[in-house]
């Protein structure tokens, strides 16, 4: 067991983690925004109006939803980009859910909001742990080290 453990760690690093957090996270939200582009926000833009906001703040949806998870991919500006990220996300969880915030699906058992919160904490997980080496960020020395 201990052989296969320290075999593996020789491979699975944390910095090939880093790259795996940030990119998968981002791929998935790129989904989001295709879909955005595609159709529109006036969904978004409804949300917002609902909240007594103005319309514009909406298109905000495309800078977190497009434009963030392209820098996530890249490495670049990397906790600056999972900040918007994960405000992005508490923005949503606000706007759609807060009147679901403690409620259970009935088919998973997991609460509801249970998409955009994992969106949120892994983006914020992104924020203190940095781009990591595989990055355009260690690249242009812009990474804390």
């Amino acid at each position: 067991m201990f052989y296969v453990e320290k075999k593996l760690a020789k491979y699975m690093t944390d910095e090939r983690g880093k790259l795996l957090l940030r990119s998968s996270i981002a791929i998935l939200m790129l989904f989001h925004g295709f879909k955005k582009l595609n159709y529109g926000i006036s969904e978004v833009k409804a949300l917002v109006l609902q909240a007594g906001l103005p319309e514009f703040l909406a298109y905000g949806v495309y800078m977190g939803e497009l434009i963030i998870p392209f820098l996530l991919i890249a490495g670049l500006f990397t906790r600056f980009s999972a900040f918007i990220l994960s405000s992005t996300m508490g923005v949503a969880i606000y706007l759609g859910f807060t009147d679901k915030l403690l409620m259970l699906d009935a088919k998973t058992g997991g609460l509801l909001i249970e998409l955009p919160l994992l969106y949120l904490l892994v983006s914020l997980s992104i924020v203190f742990l940095g781009a990591g080496k595989y990055s355009l960020d260690r690249q242009l020395h812009l990474a804390y080290r």
